[in-house]
C-alpha cells in the first residue's frame, strides 16, 4: 500500500472516530440547550468547534477526511471538547499522526519500588513529579492534602495547572502569591531546555487561556532555579493548618523527575498529618500511581 493510500485510510478512520464521539455526547452534558429542531444525534459540528475554540470549517474538514494537518493544540482542544478518556485521546492523536503532548499517566515509568516507597512514607504526603509539574505518582496522604486528586482527570494532575485554575487547591495554599510566583519562575527556567516540545507549549497555552493571573506573571519573564527545601503551610478544611518542610530528592539529572516529600515542622502538624492520613485511608484503600 502506498503512503498516500495509507494516509487516506487514516484520515477516514479519524473522521469516523470524531463523528462517533460527537454523536454520543448530549447537549445537556456540556451545558447546551437541546432545542426543539435538533435532528443530529449528540452534538452538532459547530457546537464541538465552539466548545473546542477552533474554526468550524477546520473541524468540519477533519470530519470530512480532508487532507489537512491538525496541530497539537487543535487536537488537544477537540479531545477535551469530546470528553475523550485516556485511551480515546491516544487513539485520536495516533489517527492524526501527531505525538500526544500529555503524559500517559497510566504508564508513567514510575517503578514499583518507588510506589512502595511512597506508601512507606505515609502519613507524610509525598509524590513524584517531573520538571513540568506533572504528578506522576502520589501516596494517599498527598492525594488529600490540597484536594481530592483521585477525583480529577489524569490530564489535570499538574501542580502548576491546579495552582492557577483549581479553586480548592488554591484555597489550601497559605502563601499562595509567593508559591505561584516561584512555581512559574521555576517552570520558565526548566522550559528553556524544552521550548520546542509540544507538551510544554500545550501547557503554557492552556494556562494562558484559562488564567489571566498566569498571563500577567508569565509576561514578567522571571526565572529561578532550584530554591532548596522550603517551609510551606496548607489550610485543610477538615484538618486545619498544616506546616511542613518540602524536600525534593532528584531521581535523575536536575531538572528532571523528583520525589517530593512534606514532613511536619512541629508536633501539632505531625498530629494533623496523621489525621489527614486516616482521612485518606477512609477514601482510598491503597497507594497507587497517578494513572
Amino acid at each position: 500500500m502506498s503512503g498516500e493510500a495509507a494516509d487516506s485510510i487514516r484520515r477516514s478512520e479519524l473522521a469516523a472516530f470524531l463523528r462517533s464521539r460527537r454523536e454520543r455526547i448530549t447537549p445537556e452534558q456540556v451545558g447546551l440547550p437541546r432545542g426543539a429542531r435538533r435532528r443530529t444525534p449528540g452534538l452538532r459540528r459547530e457546537e464541538v468547534a465552539q466548545l473546542a475554540a477552533v474554526g468550524v470549517t477546520w473541524y468540519t474538514w477533519m470530519e470530512q477526511a480532508r487532507d489537512i494537518q491538525a496541530s497539537v493544540q487543535v487536537l488537544d482542544s477537540v479531545a477535551r471538547a469530546l470528553m475523550l478518556d485516556r485511551g480515546e485521546r491516544s487513539h485520536l492523536f495516533a489517527l492524526a499522526n501527531v505525538a500526544d503532548p500529555m503524559p500517559d499517566t497510566a504508564c508513567t515509568g514510575v517503578p514499583e519500588a518507588l510506589l512502595q516507597m511512597l506508601e512507606q512514607l505515609e502519613p507524610f504526603p509525598a509524590c513524584v513529579q517531573n520538571s513540568r509539574y506533572d504528578i506522576l505518582a502520589y501516596n494517599r496522604s498527598y492525594g488529600q492534602l490540597l484536594c481530592d486528586l483521585d477525583a480529577l482527570p489524569a490530564a489535570d494532575r499538574n501542580c502548576l495547572w491546579l495552582t492557577f485554575t483549581n479553586a480548592e487547591w488554591r484555597a489550601r495554599i497559605v502563601q499562595r502569591e509567593e508559591t505561584i510566583r516561584l512555581m512559574t519562575a521555576r517552570f520558565r527556567a526548566a522550559m528553556a531546555e524544552h521550548v520546542a516540545e509540544p507538551a510544554w507549549k500545550c501547557l503554557v497555552k492552556r494556562l494562558h487561556e484559562a488564567s489571566p493571573e498566569f498571563r500577567e506573571i508569565w509576561a514578567r519573564h522571571e526565572v529561578v532555579n532550584d530554591v532548596g527545601n522550603r517551609t510551606k503551610a496548607f489550610q485543610h478544611p477538615e484538618i486545619g493548618l498544616i506546616r511542613v518542610c518540602h524536600s525534593s530528592l532528584w531521581l535523575g539529572p536536575n531538572p528532571g523527575s523528583r520525589l517530593s516529600t512534606y514532613t511536619p515542622v512541629d508536633e501539632e502538624s505531625r498530629e494533623r498529618l496523621e489525621r489527614l492520613h486516616r482521612l485518606a485511608l477512609s477514601r482510598r484503600p491503597a497507594a497507587a500511581s497517578a494513572g
